[in-house]
Formats: structure tokens, sequence, C-alpha cells
């Protein structure tokens, strides 16, 4: 099954990067500076180019591993956190001989194991894939078909529709099945029109990945990768941009599953989720007008098309669990020619990686007790708290908007709510069978128990205490059905949270966090949502108005900057995140100058004053090297921006950045006051 969540983060979560220090370093003031004088290269101007002042040369001493494709704060909190921390967990339990069958330290050897028995994956080919792979080679007619892709959706195997499972947007407080659209290989429509040589060199490549898979595979098929390419492409068409999916009133159609099944009469809705347990009579549809179009394109298209689809899809979907050849053809398009990834990890490494991809909470249970100091929970809830009470003071003073509004913003401020550390209860994982010589059974039993999880929520309450990172990861995100911000333990440490470093650094880089997390809840998509979390108006027109104007003026802003030749960042994309991030800049700073009030002038350090030290935290977090081809897929799918345009994108409209770095008019870095945007 396919998930949906309306969960905004620091970074995209298709990218979880994990690391959290252990006591130890935690209280050694030596273990890691507040910052690192070597990371300036002055030969960069401050108000032209404040990332390349600030990390030009970390950048320099810090080239990407062959083996990633970005690297910053967060890849090296990953590595030291998965190769270290995770790693010393993993073997301290695979040595132990007592292990019960279906306790969590089992599941997690035994995982570990069956990753790393590579032998057992060479001598078993594709025999796991058969059983499936049949499944597909009897689909006779498209009723067929939709039975066939319910059920490889069950195990995660997508298809050109998918079902997810989360609180009502009208209703948070009950669980709804949502539709939406699915089932593109490249990630995003755009990879499918692009005209650029570097997109159709994308193109081009993946025909030939296809084509190799296909013949390693020894499927018979003739030209897979154009049928592939082909198919997809026409799907692509039908689907909404990253831009329109952002709309939650537009794709939110709630009916009635015969009403859905109208929608696609030749493709049996029903049937599809049928074969992944789903029971229940109502459905959320993300776009009508796809399913409509979609049904016309399967009821044209040759049934043999759709097999060779299917079995594009699995043999893909588990590249990673088979064989070497496989695994290795699926990381060159995947990772090397999408993101420029030089080389692959080594087998250990990615064995951490995957238990912690399928068993991040039994991990992270045994993470946080050995390496989350209880009392960060305390400091963390006393920075929130502080963002909280200068966002209610930059709400009074907004001009832009009525006090009848700003009363409504100051009840959702209220009534956000936050967790830190790691879940207060945890779930039982026991029914996930795991066995030390099967990988591919391995997988398949946690996508079934994640699927049978998913389903049985469907009109039931929804659990407010669960999470949806784990507490190792090195992120943060706001939930608009909960009203709720989350702080995983991950994400406790430096750069973002340093005990030992002077507070100015630390409000550049945890505060703004904290800012940027609340200002989610009143971006372009977070506004829209009320204080109990369901879709509902709460501003008067005229405010929604003015609110719409300046968000408006920041799309345009970043429309206009350019990340790469021929590829400009989208600010309707990116609008949720920039938005925060202009936000957490603004709160954080304001937060800092109130914890300054009536003490002394805090002391020069490096020769930097607090206010610059402040903005110097702040591009510490984002400092990165990224290859091009990284930085295309980014532009192209990914609501961040860039990590430079992060940086420095929001400083123009700071006039407390220009104050404090005495920024002379027409620098780069400043403009107008006519000219800055302020939202909140």
């Amino acid at each position: 099954m396919k998930f949906k969540k309306l969960h905004y983060g620091l970074v995209a979560t298709t990218l979880i990067f994990s690391a959290c220090g252990d006591k130890k370093d935690q209280t050694d003031a030596n273990a890691v500076p507040g910052f690192d004088i070597s990371s300036l290269d002055s030969s960069y101007q401050v108000c032209d180019d404040f990332d390349g002042f600030v990390n030009g040369g970390w950048k320099k001493n810090n080239p990407i591993p062959g083996t990633e494709s970005r690297w910053g704060a967060f890849g090296i909190l990953d590595k030291e956190n998965k190769e270290v921390r995770l790693k010393g967990i993993i073997e301290e339990i695979t040595k132990k001989t007592d292990r019960k069958k279906g306790s969590e330290e089992q599941q997690i050897a035994d995982y570990y194991q069956s990753f790393l028995d590579t032998t057992t994956i060479e001598k078993r080919g594709l025999t796991p894939l058969k059983p499936y792979l049949d499944q597909v080679s009897s689909v006779k007619s498209l009723a067929d078909y939709a039975q066939t892709a319910g059920s490889l959706q069950k195990i995660g195997v997508s298809s050109v529709v998918g079902y997810g499972v989360e609180g009502d947007l009208r209703n948070s407080k009950i669980n709804v099945l949502y539709e939406g659209q699915d089932g593109l290989s490249l990630g995003e429509r755009s990879y499918y029109d692009r005209q650029d040589s570097s997109t159709v060199k994308v193109r081009n490549e993946f025909v030939g990945h296809v084509d190799k898979m296909f013949q390693m595979a020894g499927f018979p098929e003739s030209n897979p990768g154009k049928t592939i390419l082909d198919f997809e492409t026409k799907v692509a068409k039908l689907q909404l941009t990253n831009v329109e999916l952002r709309d939650p009133v537009k794709t939110y159609n709630k009916m009635s599953f015969a009403e859905a099944n109208k929608l696609m009469p030749d493709f049996d809705l029903v049937t599809l989720a049928t074969q992944q347990d789903i029971q229940t009579d109502t459905v959320i549809i993300q776009n009508k007008a796809y399913l409509q179009n979609l049904n016309k394109l399967l009821k044209s298209t040759p049934i043999e098309t759709l097999k060779t689809y299917s079995k594009w899809q699995l043999l893909s979907t588990f590249a990673g669990y088979l064989p070497k050849r496989f695994d290795d053809e699926d990381f060159r398009f995947f990772s090397t020619v999408m993101r420029g990834t030089k080389e692959q990890k080594g087998r250990t490494e990615r064995a951490i990686r995957s238990t912690d991809r399928l068993l991040g909470m039994p991990l992270g249970k045994l993470f946080s007790a050995k390496y989350f100091p209880e009392d960060d929970k305390k400091k963390v809830s006393e920075m929130i708290e502080n963002v909280r009470d200068v966002y209610g003071e930059r709400i009074d003073k907004l001009s832009w908007m009525s006090d009848s509004t700003k009363a409504k913003a100051h009840k959702k401020l209220k009534a956000f709510t936050y967790k830190i550390g790691y879940p207060d209860k945890w779930k039982d994982y026991s029914s996930i069978d795991v066995k030390a010589d099967k990988l591919f059974e391995n997988v398949i039993s946690a996508r079934l128990f994640g699927n049978k999880e998913a389903v049985e929520k469907i009109g039931k309450e929804v659990d407010k205490s669960e999470w949806h990172m784990t507490p190792q990861t090195v992120n943060a995100y706001y939930n608009p059905l909960n009203n709720e911000i989350v702080f995983p333990a991950g994400i406790l440490q430096p750069p973002f949270y340093n005990r030992n470093a002077d507070d100015a650094i630390n409000y550049g880089g945890i505060i703004a966090v904290i800012g940027h997390e609340f200002t989610h809840g009143f971006d372009d998509q977070g506004s829209q949502f009320d204080d109990e979390g369901n879709l509902k108006n709460w501003w008067t027109a005229s405010d929604r108005e003015n609110f719409d104007k300046l968000t408006k003026q920041y799309v345009e802003y970043f429309n206009g900057i350019e990340a790469l030749p021929g590829f400009k960042i989208n600010g309707a994309l990116t609008i949720g995140e920039n938005v925060a991030d202009l936000g957490g800049l603004t709160l954080a700073y304001y937060a800092l100058e109130k914890s300054l009030k009536n003490k002394p002038e805090p002391a020069l350090i490096d020769g930097f004053n607090w206010k610059q030290r402040f903005f110097m935290g702040w591009a510490q977090v984002w400092h990165m090297n990224s290859t091009e081809a990284a930085l295309r897929n980014q532009i192209q799918t990914d609501p961040h921006a860039p990590a430079t345009a992060r940086i420095n994108a929001p400083l123009p409209h700071l006039k407390e950045f220009e104050a404090a770095w005495n920024c002379a008019p027409g620098s780069k870095l400043t403009l107008p006051q006519n000219e800055r945007i302020v939202i909140w």
C-alpha cells in the first residue's frame, strides 16, 4: 500500500539521515565546536554570498564521497550514526545466542544476517519472485490486471493508482482511505516531458536500464524499455504536477466506492482495494479527471503492455534484495544516472541501513535507551515555548492581518502540541516473521505487516501518540492533522543543537529549526487547517487575499533563482519550505534578542558579535556539496530548495541581516525596504 502523508520536514523524507551523540560525546566540551572558523572563506563577500563566506572553506575541505550524491551536515551525521552507533547496537545483538523468536533482538539480528548472506541470495536467484511473476503472467483482461495490481500493491509494488490511510482532512480525528496517482518510475512527470539535454539523457538511459534488467532476468519481451517509457509517459500526462498536488482542497474529493468505481468502470477500484484487505465504503479521491482519463488509457492499452509494466515494477521494487547483477544495475541507473553517485556503499553499511528502514522503530527503542539524554527533553520543551511566545508577539505586530483573524491564529498557535526524542509507547512488531536466510521473505513479511497496520486503522480514531519518523532520524516535521511538531532525538545534536555552543549559534540552528516547524502551521498549506487539524477556512477574505499576495511574491522571488544553467528553482513547489525558512529565521532571531534583554552584551567570539554568529549558525546547518545530477533531481522533485538558496535567499528580506553585517545598498543580499517580504 502507498501511504499518503501530509507532514512537512526539514529535508525530504525519502532522504532520512540519522544521528545522535552519546552521553559521553555530548558532555565533552571539546567534542564538537560551536562553529569551526576553518569553514570560513574570506574570498567571498559576506553580503553577496553568505553561504560562500561561511561555508566556502568547509566545502573545499569536504568533497563529496564517492558513495554519496550530496554531502553536508545530514550526511556526516548519518555516517557517524549508522556506521558507529547503530552498527554497534546491531553487532552487539548478533553476538547473543539466546535471542527469543519474535523478539526485537531476534528480528534485527536475523534481518541483518539475511542481508549479508549474499551466497544464499545468489543461489536463490529470481526464485522468490516466481509466484508473483506467475500471477502477472496469468493476466488475461483488465479485470485480471486490477486484481493483480492490488495484490502486488499489498507488498509495496506500484501501479498507476495507489491507496493510503491517514486522518480525514475535514475530520482529522478519524482515519480514512485515500486514493492517489502513482506509478512513475522516474518519480515526477517533468522527467517525461522536459526537453533539455540532461533530462532527455535520463530518459534514454532509463530505456537501456529496463532493457538490461529484463535481459538479465531472461524475460522474453522485446524492447521493454521503450514499452515502459511510452506507457509511463502517457500516464504522466494525465497526472497532476507536484505543484498542483499541494492544493489540499482540490485534491479532497470524498465519495462512496460505488461513485469512485463509476470513474473507472473498466478498471475495478473495489477489486484493487479488496486485494489489499481494504474494507470501507468511503474513499477520498485525489483527482477525478485522472481516474476518468486513466480508464480510457488502460482500456486502449494492450494487456501485454500492462503485464510488461507489472513485471518491470516488480523487478525494480525488489532489485536491491536480488542477486548482485540486478542490485548493481539498479544502483547504476537510480543512483549514478539520476543522482550522480559514483559508487555503492559496502554491503555491511547497506545492511545497517536496510535494517534501519525495515525495523527502524525497534532499533530506535534500543538507540534511544543508549544515546538520548533525558534532560534534553526539558531543554527542548523550553525552546519550543520560547518560540511559541515570540510567534504570538509577531502575530500581534502584523500589519496585513485583521484582529479577528489574529485571534484565530493565536488559538491555533496555543493548540500546537509537540513530541521530543522518541515515542512514549512502542508498537508491537513481533508478528513480522524474520529468518536469517530469507531476505526476500523478510521484506515481504514486513510489508504485509505495514499493509495490515494501515487497513486496520480505516474508520478508527487517529492515534495522536503515533510517530511518523524514527527516533534516530535527523529531521523534524509538522503534522497539520494533529497540529503538532515533532523533534526526534537524532536532530538534537551538532550542528543543529550543541549544548556546549554559544547561544547565538544554537538559536541560528535548533531554534530556527523549531521556528521552521511552527511556521509550517501557517504556510500556504498549513494555514488552511484550523486549531483542531481540520481543513477549514479560519481567515477573513481580505486577510487571506493579503497572505496569498505575499506568498505569490515570494514564489516569484524564488522563480528567479537559477540553481543550475537552465534549471531555476520552482517557487510554487518550494513555497511551503521557503516560507517556513523565512519564518523560522525571523522567530529565532527575535527569540534570541528577547533572551538577551536586560543582560550584558555578549562578548565577541573569534571577532564576531552575537548577531553575526546567529546567522553563521543558520548557514552551517545547511552547508552542502551536491552533484549536478542530484541538484537537477532535487529541483524537479523536492519541495525543499537547494542548500545555497536556503541559506542565502531569505537574507535580503531580513533587515536584521543587513544590520548585523553592515551590508551596503546594492549588495546581492540586500533589498530596499519596500521590496522585502515579511509574512510572519
